[in-house]
Protein backbone atom coordinates (compact mmCIF):
# COMPACT_ATOMS: atom_id res chain seq x y z
CA UNK A 1 0.00 0.00 0.00
CA UNK A 2 0.96 3.30 -0.79
CA UNK A 3 2.20 5.51 2.65
CA UNK A 4 3.32 8.94 2.78
CA UNK A 5 6.49 9.60 4.14
CA UNK A 6 5.45 11.99 7.29
CA UNK A 7 1.54 11.40 9.41
CA UNK A 8 -0.48 14.68 8.20
CA UNK A 9 -1.96 15.82 11.95
CA UNK A 10 -5.57 16.30 11.48
CA UNK A 11 -7.29 19.78 12.92
CA UNK A 12 -9.85 22.43 11.61
CA UNK A 13 -10.45 23.29 8.15
CA UNK A 14 -8.19 26.58 7.14
CA UNK A 15 -8.20 27.66 3.92
CA UNK A 16 -6.27 30.48 4.72
CA UNK A 17 -3.74 28.72 6.06
CA UNK A 18 -3.61 26.18 3.20
CA UNK A 19 -2.88 28.95 0.75
CA UNK A 20 -0.04 29.99 2.79
CA UNK A 21 1.20 26.48 2.10
CA UNK A 22 0.85 26.22 -1.79
CA UNK A 23 4.58 28.62 -1.48
CA UNK A 24 5.72 25.90 -0.24
CA UNK A 25 4.64 23.79 -3.10
CA UNK A 26 4.14 25.42 -5.67
CA UNK A 27 6.21 28.83 -4.92
CA UNK A 28 9.74 29.43 -6.79
CA UNK A 29 11.76 27.78 -3.75
CA UNK A 30 8.98 25.30 -2.99
CA UNK A 31 8.89 21.30 -3.61
CA UNK A 32 7.71 21.03 -6.86
CA UNK A 33 11.16 23.26 -7.72
CA UNK A 34 13.03 21.14 -5.52
CA UNK A 35 11.55 17.75 -6.68
CA UNK A 36 11.81 19.11 -10.37
CA UNK A 37 15.61 20.72 -10.62
CA UNK A 38 17.03 17.59 -8.78
CA UNK A 39 15.50 15.12 -10.93
CA UNK A 40 16.47 16.82 -14.12
CA UNK A 41 20.08 17.19 -13.05
CA UNK A 42 19.81 13.62 -12.23
CA UNK A 43 18.88 12.45 -15.52
CA UNK A 44 21.48 15.12 -17.15
CA UNK A 45 24.07 14.54 -15.39
CA UNK A 46 27.50 13.45 -17.57
CA UNK A 47 30.70 12.31 -16.17
CA UNK A 48 31.88 8.92 -14.26
CA UNK A 49 30.86 10.69 -10.73
CA UNK A 50 28.56 8.52 -9.65
CA UNK A 51 28.28 9.22 -5.70
CA UNK A 52 27.20 12.90 -6.94
CA UNK A 53 24.58 11.52 -9.03
CA UNK A 54 23.44 9.06 -6.80
CA UNK A 55 23.45 12.01 -3.81
CA UNK A 56 21.39 14.34 -6.44
CA UNK A 57 19.40 11.67 -7.45
CA UNK A 58 18.03 10.04 -4.26
CA UNK A 59 17.22 13.41 -2.82
CA UNK A 60 14.93 14.19 -5.75
CA UNK A 61 13.43 10.83 -5.58
CA UNK A 62 12.76 11.72 -1.91
CA UNK A 63 10.86 15.29 -3.03
CA UNK A 64 8.80 13.76 -4.86
CA UNK A 65 7.03 12.39 -1.55
CA UNK A 66 7.57 15.92 -0.38
CA UNK A 67 5.25 17.06 -3.22
CA UNK A 68 2.69 14.45 -2.51
CA UNK A 69 2.64 15.56 1.82
CA UNK A 70 2.57 18.98 1.36
CA UNK A 71 -0.65 18.67 -1.85
CA UNK A 72 -2.00 16.17 0.85
CA UNK A 73 -1.88 18.57 3.46
CA UNK A 74 -3.19 21.03 1.71
CA UNK A 75 -6.10 19.29 0.75
CA UNK A 76 -6.74 18.37 4.17
CA UNK A 77 -6.69 22.28 4.78
CA UNK A 78 -8.88 22.74 2.46
CA UNK A 79 -11.55 20.01 3.02
CA UNK A 80 -14.98 20.28 4.33
CA UNK A 81 -14.32 24.30 5.15
CA UNK A 82 -17.81 24.81 3.63
CA UNK A 83 -19.25 22.78 5.98
CA UNK A 84 -21.81 20.61 3.65
CA UNK A 85 -23.55 18.20 5.02
CA UNK A 86 -26.35 17.46 1.91
CA UNK A 87 -26.84 13.94 1.07
CA UNK A 88 -24.60 12.20 -1.78
CA UNK A 89 -26.92 12.53 -4.38
CA UNK A 90 -28.65 15.91 -3.36
CA UNK A 91 -28.26 18.78 -5.58
CA UNK A 92 -26.20 21.51 -3.82
CA UNK A 93 -27.32 25.26 -3.63
CA UNK A 94 -30.63 23.48 -4.00
CA UNK A 95 -32.81 26.43 -3.42
CA UNK A 96 -30.88 28.84 -3.92
CA UNK A 97 -28.34 28.29 -1.10
CA UNK A 98 -24.74 29.14 -1.45
CA UNK A 99 -22.99 26.17 0.09
CA UNK A 100 -19.68 27.37 -1.72
CA UNK A 101 -19.85 30.55 0.03
CA UNK A 102 -16.85 30.02 2.06
CA UNK A 103 -15.13 29.72 -1.57
CA UNK A 104 -15.57 33.57 -2.18
CA UNK A 105 -14.04 34.91 0.69
CA UNK A 106 -11.58 32.23 0.71
CA UNK A 107 -7.68 33.77 -0.22
CA UNK A 108 -7.60 31.54 -3.02
CA UNK A 109 -10.80 30.91 -4.42
CA UNK A 110 -9.24 28.77 -7.29
CA UNK A 111 -9.64 26.37 -4.40
CA UNK A 112 -13.16 25.69 -4.87
CA UNK A 113 -13.46 26.73 -8.37
CA UNK A 114 -10.68 24.77 -9.65
CA UNK A 115 -9.57 22.17 -7.14
CA UNK A 116 -12.96 20.96 -5.50
CA UNK A 117 -11.04 21.55 -2.17
CA UNK A 118 -7.22 20.77 -3.25
CA UNK A 119 -3.77 21.85 -3.67
CA UNK A 120 -2.90 23.54 -7.08
CA UNK A 121 0.33 23.67 -8.59
CA UNK A 122 1.24 27.51 -7.94
CA UNK A 123 2.33 29.44 -5.49
CA UNK A 124 0.85 31.68 -2.20
CA UNK A 125 -0.66 34.43 -4.82
CA UNK A 126 -1.86 32.11 -7.19
CA UNK A 127 0.76 32.20 -10.02
CA UNK A 128 1.29 28.83 -11.73
CA UNK A 129 4.40 27.02 -11.09
CA UNK A 130 6.82 27.61 -14.22
CA UNK A 131 9.62 25.47 -15.35
CA UNK A 132 11.61 27.82 -15.77
CA UNK A 133 12.26 27.69 -11.79
CA UNK A 134 14.48 24.84 -12.41
CA UNK A 135 18.48 24.94 -12.75
CA UNK A 136 20.26 22.87 -14.37
CA UNK A 137 23.76 24.20 -14.96
CA UNK A 138 25.38 21.24 -16.00
CA UNK A 139 28.39 21.97 -13.99
CA UNK A 140 28.72 20.03 -10.54
CA UNK A 141 30.08 22.15 -8.48
CA UNK A 142 27.45 24.92 -9.49
CA UNK A 143 24.95 22.98 -9.48
CA UNK A 144 25.20 21.81 -5.71
CA UNK A 145 25.85 25.48 -4.96
CA UNK A 146 22.72 26.00 -6.58
CA UNK A 147 21.13 23.02 -4.82
CA UNK A 148 22.00 24.24 -1.39
CA UNK A 149 20.71 27.73 -2.01
CA UNK A 150 17.58 25.92 -3.06
CA UNK A 151 16.95 24.19 -0.15
CA UNK A 152 18.27 27.37 2.51
CA UNK A 153 15.59 29.70 0.80
CA UNK A 154 13.15 26.72 1.24
CA UNK A 155 13.65 26.31 4.92
CA UNK A 156 14.01 29.92 5.54
CA UNK A 157 10.33 30.21 4.40
CA UNK A 158 9.02 27.27 5.56
CA UNK A 159 10.40 28.76 8.89
CA UNK A 160 8.11 31.37 8.03
CA UNK A 161 4.98 29.65 7.45
CA UNK A 162 5.37 27.99 10.72
CA UNK A 163 4.97 31.38 12.35
CA UNK A 164 1.87 32.40 10.24
CA UNK A 165 -0.19 29.61 11.95
CA UNK A 166 -0.94 27.21 14.65
CA UNK A 167 -3.10 25.15 12.60
CA UNK A 168 -1.90 21.97 13.47
CA UNK A 169 -2.05 20.14 10.28
CA UNK A 170 -0.18 23.11 8.43
CA UNK A 171 2.40 22.94 11.18
CA UNK A 172 3.32 19.05 11.16
CA UNK A 173 4.12 18.76 7.73
CA UNK A 174 5.83 21.88 7.74
CA UNK A 175 8.04 21.44 10.77
CA UNK A 176 8.84 18.23 9.11
CA UNK A 177 10.06 19.38 5.77
CA UNK A 178 12.01 21.87 8.03
CA UNK A 179 14.11 19.15 9.35
CA UNK A 180 14.56 17.90 5.99
CA UNK A 181 15.64 20.97 4.70
CA UNK A 182 18.63 20.80 6.90
CA UNK A 183 19.17 17.27 5.53
CA UNK A 184 19.62 18.16 2.54
CA UNK A 185 21.68 21.48 3.18
CA UNK A 186 23.87 19.34 4.72
CA UNK A 187 24.03 16.99 1.99
CA UNK A 188 24.62 19.07 -0.56
CA UNK A 189 27.67 21.10 1.68
CA UNK A 190 29.01 17.47 2.51
CA UNK A 191 29.39 17.16 -1.48
CA UNK A 192 30.95 20.24 -1.82
CA UNK A 193 33.22 19.47 1.27
CA UNK A 194 34.22 16.79 -0.71
CA UNK A 195 35.39 18.63 -4.01
CA UNK A 196 37.13 21.67 -1.22
CA UNK A 197 35.04 23.58 0.06
CA UNK A 198 34.15 24.25 3.84
CA UNK A 199 30.89 24.97 5.28
CA UNK A 200 31.35 24.35 8.63
CA UNK A 201 30.93 28.20 9.32
CA UNK A 202 27.79 28.69 7.45
CA UNK A 203 25.55 25.59 8.31
CA UNK A 204 22.25 25.30 8.64
CA UNK A 205 20.94 28.54 6.75
CA UNK A 206 18.85 30.44 8.51
CA UNK A 207 21.13 30.10 11.51
CA UNK A 208 18.83 29.60 14.71
CA UNK A 209 17.46 27.10 17.53
CA UNK A 210 14.82 25.23 15.32
CA UNK A 211 14.63 22.83 18.44
CA UNK A 212 12.34 25.83 19.92
CA UNK A 213 9.73 24.79 17.45
CA UNK A 214 8.05 21.55 19.75
CA UNK A 215 6.73 19.74 16.83
CA UNK A 216 10.80 20.26 15.00
CA UNK A 217 12.17 19.05 18.32
CA UNK A 218 10.49 15.59 18.57
CA UNK A 219 11.67 15.52 14.78
CA UNK A 220 15.49 16.74 15.59
CA UNK A 221 15.18 14.01 18.52
CA UNK A 222 14.58 11.12 16.51
CA UNK A 223 17.88 12.12 14.47
CA UNK A 224 16.38 12.50 11.27
CA UNK A 225 18.11 16.19 9.95
CA UNK A 226 21.14 13.80 9.57
CA UNK A 227 19.74 11.18 7.39
CA UNK A 228 19.61 11.03 3.51
CA UNK A 229 17.97 8.14 1.50
CA UNK A 230 18.60 6.82 -1.88
CA UNK A 231 15.32 5.02 -2.56
CA UNK A 232 16.90 2.13 -4.94
CA UNK A 233 16.42 -1.10 -5.93
CA UNK A 234 19.58 -1.81 -6.59
CA UNK A 235 23.09 -0.73 -5.08
CA UNK A 236 23.91 3.56 -4.42
CA UNK A 237 26.94 4.85 -3.81
CA UNK A 238 25.51 8.00 -1.74
CA UNK A 239 26.90 6.72 1.39
CA UNK A 240 30.55 7.51 -0.34
CA UNK A 241 29.67 10.90 0.27
CA UNK A 242 26.61 11.39 2.81
CA UNK A 243 28.76 10.17 5.55
CA UNK A 244 30.80 10.98 8.69
CA UNK A 245 30.65 14.39 10.72
CA UNK A 246 27.60 16.84 9.54
CA UNK A 247 29.00 20.05 7.89
CA UNK A 248 27.08 22.04 10.77
CA UNK A 249 29.76 20.59 12.95
CA UNK A 250 27.79 20.32 15.98
CA UNK A 251 28.98 17.11 16.73
CA UNK A 252 26.54 14.55 14.56
CA UNK A 253 26.68 11.98 12.42
CA UNK A 254 25.40 11.49 8.69
CA UNK A 255 23.74 8.45 7.88
CA UNK A 256 22.87 6.95 4.49
CA UNK A 257 19.90 4.79 4.46
CA UNK A 258 17.77 3.33 1.64
CA UNK A 259 14.55 4.90 2.74
CA UNK A 260 12.52 6.45 5.97
CA UNK A 261 12.23 4.09 8.88
CA UNK A 262 8.45 4.04 8.76
CA UNK A 263 5.83 5.72 6.59
CA UNK A 264 2.15 6.60 7.27
CA UNK A 265 -1.22 6.47 5.64
CA UNK A 266 -2.14 8.23 2.93
CA UNK A 267 -5.84 10.28 4.47
CA UNK A 268 -8.63 9.09 1.87
CA UNK A 269 -10.04 12.38 0.71
CA UNK A 270 -14.57 12.28 1.64
CA UNK A 271 -16.28 13.36 -1.55
CA UNK A 272 -17.29 16.46 -1.26
CA UNK A 273 -21.02 16.93 -3.42
CA UNK A 274 -21.15 20.71 -2.96
CA UNK A 275 -18.25 20.14 -5.50
CA UNK A 276 -20.05 17.20 -7.93
CA UNK A 277 -16.17 15.70 -6.94
CA UNK A 278 -16.68 12.41 -7.82
CA UNK A 279 -19.76 13.41 -8.85
CA UNK A 280 -21.29 9.83 -9.71
CA UNK A 281 -25.05 8.91 -9.95
CA UNK A 282 -25.96 5.88 -8.12
CA UNK A 283 -26.06 3.57 -11.28
CA UNK A 284 -22.11 5.00 -11.85
CA UNK A 285 -21.57 4.48 -8.15
CA UNK A 286 -23.03 0.82 -8.37
CA UNK A 287 -20.17 0.28 -10.63
CA UNK A 288 -17.47 1.61 -9.02
CA UNK A 289 -18.54 -0.33 -6.24
CA UNK A 290 -18.58 -3.50 -7.97
CA UNK A 291 -14.97 -2.41 -9.39
CA UNK A 292 -13.67 -1.38 -5.67
CA UNK A 293 -14.99 -5.15 -4.23
CA UNK A 294 -13.63 -7.26 -7.43
CA UNK A 295 -9.81 -5.12 -6.86
CA UNK A 296 -10.12 -6.03 -3.46
CA UNK A 297 -11.20 -9.77 -3.57
CA UNK A 298 -8.26 -10.21 -6.67
CA UNK A 299 -5.68 -8.22 -4.30
CA UNK A 300 -6.59 -10.53 -1.31
CA UNK A 301 -6.06 -14.16 -4.00
CA UNK A 302 -2.75 -12.89 -4.94
CA UNK A 303 -1.65 -12.21 -1.26
CA UNK A 304 -2.61 -15.40 -0.41
CA UNK A 305 -0.69 -17.11 -3.14
CA UNK A 306 2.19 -14.97 -2.57
CA UNK A 307 2.75 -15.89 1.08
CA UNK A 308 3.19 -13.31 4.04
CA UNK A 309 5.54 -10.45 3.05
CA UNK A 310 8.32 -10.34 5.57
CA UNK A 311 8.34 -5.80 5.54
CA UNK A 312 5.02 -6.30 6.90
CA UNK A 313 6.06 -8.47 10.09
CA UNK A 314 5.77 -6.92 13.42
CA UNK A 315 9.20 -6.04 14.54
Amino acid sequence: MQKLINPIVVDEPDPAAANVLQEGLGGQFGEMRTMMQFLFQSFNFRGDGIPYLDLIQGIGIEEISHVELISKTISQLLDGAPGYNGDKFDTPGKGGEATLDVGRLAKNPHHFIMGAQGALPVDAAGNPWSGSYVHNHGNLVLDLMDNLVLEATGRIQKSRIYQMSENKTLRSTVSFLIVRDEAHQMAFAKALETLGIDWAKTLPIPKFDSSKYPEVKKLLDAGIHREQYHFRLDSSMMDLIFKGSAPANDGTELVTKKEPDESYPIPVAPERPEEFAPGLDPELQSLADALSEFKEKTLKKMEKKAGPNPRTKKK
